[in-house]
């Protein structure tokens, strides 16, 4: 998928929330790199960026053909260069691709935007963004903003998903991010979905992960479990019809 800027995002990321940093980080980017995951995602609050960077590093793949995205915690606002430039280390490159706020706060300064327009005008993110963001934020944002965030990363699965904020994005030309497209693994044996899977063969992982997909919007599920992270990146040899997209848009 293209970015406002041109940057292509891959459509299927693997997220690592809740991923300890060490050989369980290091073993799941990993697995989900040889699974052909080509899009990363981390966060300085999830404490494993060394851990990423290290398993992207080594694992003989170009760096320019992964996609990374990490992000700045509210805690860390006073001082977004010196943040940035610690996780970079951290990662041990030379780039990020994508640098997201984490959480909007209340009466959020606009020098934390320009922050991140800084790093994007100095070349060291390829695209900047938020995380967490509703409208009202949103258009809060836009009031200073002088490069438009271009990705959104907020929960969006089957049973927690606000369509009015994925369109108010889609108008405003900004990626979104589904994070939680599993719903953390609850209600995955739900009824619907069960008979959905069964009708194309596919685990409700996969059809939750589809129809994330089928939204319009990137999807980043997790796992650590090497075989979960290979089927939840086999998404892309079927189709939900509109009949049962509909069918999982009511569960929300």
């Amino acid at each position: 998928m293209k970015m406002s800027n041109g940057v292509e995002i891959p459509t299927l990321g693997f997220g690592t929330w809740q991923v300890n940093e060490g050989p369980e980080a290091e073993g799941a980017v990993r697995v989900a790199l040889e699974a052909g995951y080509r899009h990363i995602d981390t966060a300085r609050l999830y404490g494993n960026e060394w851990s990423v960077g290290k398993a992207v590093r080594e694992s003989g793949i170009p760096r320019e053909e992964i996609f990374v995205t990490t992000k700045i915690w509210p805690t860390d606002f006073f001082d977004v260069r010196g943040t940035f430039d610690e996780g970079l280390k951290r990662l041990g490159f030379d780039y990020v691709d994508m640098y997201l706020i984490h959480w909007p706060i209340p009466f959020q300064p606009k020098a934390i935007w320009q922050a991140l327009e800084k790093i994007y005008d100095d070349k060291l993110a390829r695209a900047i963004g938020v995380s967490n963001y509703g409208t009202k934020e949103l258009a809060k944002l836009f009031e200073y903003a002088r490069i438009k965030p271009m990705n959104n990363q907020v929960r969006y699965n089957p049973f927690h998903h606000d369509d009015e904020l994925l369109a108010y994005c889609r108008d405003n030309d900004i990626v979104f991010t589904s994070y939680s497209p599993l719903n953390h693994g609850y209600r995955l044996k739900d009824p619907v979905l069960v008979a959905i899977a069964e009708k194309y063969g596919k685990t409700t992982s996969q059809v939750c992960i589809r129809w994330t997909l089928q939204k319009g919007t990137i999807s980043i599920p997790k796992s650590t479990h090497p075989g979960r992270i290979k089927e939840n990146a086999d998404v892309f040899n079927f189709e939900l019809s509109v009949e049962d997209m509909e069918k999982i848009n009511a569960l929300g």
